[in-house]
């Protein structure tokens, strides 16, 4: 058995790899976990990937986090994620992640542990590179950096596009079948535990809307275009929630956005993607 290291001694460790198998069945189940609609992404003919799946293949090695580190999975929660695409995803594979923890930083109340990792193909081939801030909660005051503040601030102006997008009741139900089973998003009796009245929409789902949102108005829903998405999670999301991408172009291929649900409670924040 592998000995966990305490959390201010993480930066520089690297996680378990980990493999991941998947097909058109997947691709398709997760387009619908994030809300589309559209035939490109949900029906196995001309079928193509969104961008944001990357986040999928990954997330198993995001979960070893816990056997390399001394963190209580209860504590974590998710606070920022970024996906680099080298080249669209393949309808199918076999993928393989390594990771390692670049950054911890000692935000008082907590830590942050920055997780960056690359996912290559069969050939060997770099597809994506995801990084994952998770914020742990009672693991702060070791007395490490802050660490660095965020950025992509949207402009002082109206946002050039808006895009809303309707989650259903059953959303996260459906979500999680990609791989996030944690019980907070189906079980209302877990939820309670957690603080909330009701089971919550992972962050990641959320992150799916958004990348949608800029697929749609600036790639034409052309993966092949979209090279990379940056987020900050700053609220909750319940589903049968809008949530309304609001996005800022800012030239040479960056659009700025932000996500508020109908309530104006903004959910994604300091968030930012890349297109071509």
């Amino acid at each position: 058995m592998t000995t966990r290291v305490g959390i201010a001694q993480a930066a520089g460790i690297e996680l378990p790899p980990t493999t991941f198998e998947y097909d058109d069945r997947d691709v398709m189940l997760y387009a619908i976990g994030v809300g589309a609609t559209e035939l490109d992404f949900v029906f196995e003919r001309n079928l193509k990937v969104l961008p944001t799946f990357a986040v999928i293949p990954a997330f198993p090695g995001l979960m070893g986090l816990t056997q390399a580190v001394e963190i209580n999975p209860v504590m974590i929660l998710h606070g920022e994620q970024s996906i680099k695409l080298n080249k669209p995803i393949p309808v199918k594979g076999k993928l393989t992640t390594s990771g390692k923890v670049t950054g911890v930083y000692d935000k008082g109340k907590g830590a942050l542990v920055v997780i960056e990792s690359e996912t290559k193909d069969e050939q060997g081939d770099a597809l994506f590179v995801n990084t994952a801030s998770v914020f742990v909660r009672g693991a702060g005051g070791f007395g490490g950096e802050r660490g660095p503040e965020a950025g992509n601030k949207p402009p002082d102006r109206a946002p050039d596009k808006t895009a809303e997008m309707q989650t259903l009741p059953t959303q996260a139900m459906i979500y999680r079948l990609s791989g996030d089973r944690n019980p907070l998003h189906v079980d209302p009796a877990f939820a309670k535990m957690a603080g909330y009245d009701t089971p919550i929409l992972h962050g990641l789902c959320t992150l799916g809307h958004a990348g949608r949102a800029v697929l749609g108005s600036y790639c034409d829903n052309d993966p092949a275009r979209m090279m990379g998405l940056e987020v900050r999670f700053s609220g909750v999301v319940f589903p049968g929630d809008s949530i309304i991408t609001e996005m800022w172009d800012e030239g040479g291929g960056r659009i700025v956005l932000q996500a508020k649900t109908q309530r104006g409670d903004v959910v994604i924040s300091n968030a930012a993607a890349t297109v071509k």
